[in-house]
C-alpha cells in the first residue's frame, strides 16, 4: 500500500497537546487495522534535547537503538507500541548540521547553499527515510505556527505536500478555542488567525483540532469553518478530559479518524475496536483503592521533566487496580531536616534519574529513611546509586562514600564509565569530552542472578533496558557491599556493570541503573512498576 503522510501543526500557543494528539490518531488508525510511524520535528538549534535542561524542555526520551529524543516520542510509543528510532525525531540543529557537513564535503558541487532548496530539501530526506511498509507517517511540527524558528519545517512540508499530492498527504492544524467567562463564550478569533498565519506559508489545513474546555457550540464551528475555508465536519472538538487514555475514545466520537480516512479516500465502515482503550479508562476512573508514592526527585517544578515516570506509575496502578497517587518531593528540603516529616505514612518511595549534586544528600536520606522504616523503595539510575552510597556509608563502614561526579572523592563508590562494550565494539569515552550523546544510551542487556527479586519480577533470566548515564556503581566494591546486605543482583552479560541491586529480607527495595518508566505502556505496564505498586498496596494495609 501506497504510504500516506500527515502533518500535524499547531498554533495560538504551545502546549495544547499536539504531541498526544498524534498518538492518539496514530492509535486510531492502527485500531482501523493500518500500519503507522510517528515523527517529531522540532525547531530549536540543538541537535538533540540531549544537554538540555529538563527545566527547559521536560523529559529527554530514549529510544532502543540510544537516541535522545523529545518526550512526544514516549507519547507515540505509549499510545501505538511501535517502537521509536534514532530516525524518528529531528532538531533544526541536526538539519542544519547536516547541511554544513555535506557543503564541506563539497556534495553541493559548488552551489551556494540556501534554506531553499538545501535545507528544505534535508528535511524532506528525513520525513522520507528510514520507512518500510508503513500505511501512515504522522509528522508532529514543534513549536508554534508564526514561529521564525519553524519556517524552514513548514516551507518543507508544504513543498512535501505539493510533490506526493492531496491524495498522499494531509494537514492538521490545532489550535486554541479560549472561553473569555465575561463574555460567556468561546471565542474562535485566535484560531482564525491561526489559520490565516498558515495561509501565508502557503499550508490549507484540512482539518481543524480545536482545544477547548468545553462542548464547542455549532454556532462556533460553523463560523471556524466559515472563516478558516474548511468544511464543518471536518472543525474537531479536542476537549479536556481526566485522562490522557480518553483522548482516542473522544476524538473517535466526534468523527477524527473517519474524516481523516474520507480524506484518503480509504474505507471507514464499521468501528474500530476500542474496547482496550475503555478498559484502561474504567480502571483509571474507578479503582478499587489508593496508594501514596512519594518521588523525591530534583526537577519537581516542572512535571514534565518526569513525564514517562508519572505514566508508568499509572500503570502499575492499572495492573493493580489502584489509584497511585504521587506526593513530589524535592530532595533539597531533606538536607536541612530529618525526612520523616516528609515521608511518614507515604506507602512506597521512588527516587527518579538526574545529574549534578544538588539534592543528592536528600536522595540519600530518602533511601535510609526507607530502608530502616521497611518503607518499599525504588531507585531509578541516579536514585539506584544515592541507594548504594547509602549502603555504603551506613551498612559497609565507608562514611565518605560518593560519587567522583561532583569532585574527587576519598571513597569513590559510583565514577566515570570510560570504557564499556556495546554489541561488537568497545565504546570509549574521557571526562573531557562532549556532553552531547556520549554517554552509555539506549537498549543493553542484563543477566539476572537465580533466586533474586530481579529474577523472580521480570520471570526471565536476560532482559534487555534502555540506558542514559555516564557514571556506574564502581563493581570493585561488590564484594564488600554485598558482605553489608546489599545484592547485586543483575549484570551486565560481562559481569562488569552493575544493573540492579536489591536489600535482601527488606520488604521491597530495589534500585536499577536503567530507565524502565521508558518502556511501560497502559495495556503491558512495565514488571519493575507492576510489582513495586503491589509492594506499596501490602504497605497500606500495614500502615
Amino acid at each position: 500500500m501506497t504510504t500516506r503522510f500527515i502533518f500535524i501543526t499547531g498554533g495560538v500557543v504551545s502546549s495544547l497537546g499536539k504531541g498526544l494528539a498524534s498518538a492518539a490518531l496514530g492509535a486510531l488508525l492502527q485500531a482501523r487495522g493500518y500500519r503507522v510511524r510517528l515523527r517529531k520535528l522540532d525547531p530549536y538549534l540543538n541537535v538533540d534535547p540531549g544537554t538540555m535542561s529538563p527545566y527547559q524542555h521536560g523529559e529527554c526520551y530514549v529510544t532502543d537503538d540510544g537516541a535522545e529524543t523529545d518526550l512526544d516520542l514516549g507519547h507515540y510509543e505509549r499510545f501505538t507500541g511501535v517502537p521509536a528510532r534514532q530516525s524518528d525525531n529531528v532538531t533544526t540543529g541536526r538539519i542544519y548540521q547536516t547541511v554544513i557537513q555535506r557543503e564541506r564535503r563539497g556534495d553541493y558541487l559548488g552551489a551556494t547553499v540556501q534554506v531553499i532548496p538545501h535545507v528544505t530539501d534535508a528535511i524532506k530526506e528525513f520525513i522520507r527515510a528510514d520507512l518500510t511498509d508503513e500505511d501512515f507517517v504522522l509528522c508532529e511540527i514543534g513549536g508554534t505556527v508564526g514561529d521564525i524558528e519553524s519556517l524552514p519545517f513548514l516551507e518543507a512540508i508544504r513543498q512535501f505536500g505539493n510533490e506526493v499530492g492531496p491524495e498522499r498527504s494531509l494537514f492538521i492544524h490545532l489550535t486554541l478555542l479560549p472561553y473569555i467567562p465575561t463574555a460567556g463564550e468561546l471565542k474562535t478569533k485566535p484560531t482564525q488567525h491561526s489559520v490565516k498565519e498558515l495561509l501565508s506559508v502557503g499550508i490549507q489545513p484540512a482539518i481543524l483540532l480545536c482545544r477547548a474546555d468545553r462542548p464547542i457550540p455549532e454556532s462556533e464551528r460553523r463560523k471556524i469553518a466559515l472563516f478558516c475555508n474548511i468544511r464543518q465536519e471536518r472543525v474537531i472538538a479536542a476537549l479536556d478530559t481526566d485522562t490522557i487514555y480518553q483522548v482516542p475514545i473522544n476524538y473517535h466520537e466526534q468523527g477524527f479518524d473517519d474524516q481523516v480516512l474520507r480524506w484518503f479516500d480509504l474505507p471507514c465502515t464499521g468501528e474500530p475496536d476500542l474496547e482496550r482503550w475503555r478498559d484502561v479508562v474504567r480502571h483509571i476512573r474507578a479503582p478499587e483503592g489508593e496508594v501514596s508514592i512519594a518521588v523525591v526527585g530534583k526537577y519537581t517544578d516542572l512535571l514534565d521533566s518526569y513525564k514517562s515516570l508519572i505514566e508508568a506509575l499509572t500503570h502499575g496502578g492499572i495492573a493493580n487496580n489502584v489509584k497511585v497517587r504521587i506526593l513530589w518531593q524535592d530532595a533539597e528540603l531533606f538536607e536541612a531536616g530529618d525526612p520523616v516529616h516528609h515521608l511518614e505514612g507515604v506507602h512506597g518511595i521512588l527516587v527518579p534519574g538526574g545529574f549534578g549534586e544538588r539534592g543528592t544528600e536528600g536522595m540519600i536520606r530518602a533511601a535510609q529513611f526507607a530502608r530502616e522504616k521497611r518503607v518499599p523503595y525504588f531507585g531509578i539510575c541516579f536514585g539506584m546509586q544515592m541507594a548504594v552510597i547509602e549502603a555504603a556509608r551506613n551498612l559497609a563502614g565507608m562514611p565518605s562514600a560518593g560519587s567522583s561526579e561532583f569532585g574527587i572523592r576519598a571513597e569513590p563508590v559510583i565514577g566515570l564509565m570510560t570504557e564499556w562494550q556495546h554489541g561488537n565494539r568497545v565504546e570509549r569515552r574521557d571526562v573531557d569530552g562532549d556532553l552531547g550523546g556520549t554517554m552509555r544510551l539506549g537498549a543493553y542487556p542484563a543477566w539476572l542472578g537465580d533466586g533474586t527479586k530481579a529474577r523472580d519480577i521480570y520471570g526471565q533470566a536476560v532482559i534487555s533496558e534502555r540506558h542514559r548515564h555516564r557514571y556506574e556503581v564502581n563493581i570493585t566494591l561488590r564484594e564488600r557491599l554485598e558482605a553489608a546486605g546489599l545484592s547485586f543482583s543483575g549484570l551486565s552479560p560481562d559481569g562488569e556493570l552493575p544493573e540492579i541491586v536489591e536489600l535482601p529480607g527488606h520488604p521491597w527495595f530495589v534500585g536499577v541503573q536503567f530507565h524502565p518508566e521508558l518502556k511501560s505502556k497502559p495495556f503491558a505496564p512495565h514488571p519493575l512498576f507492576q510489582a513495586f505498586i503491589h509492594a506499596a498496596v501490602v504497605q497500606s494495609r500495614l500502615v
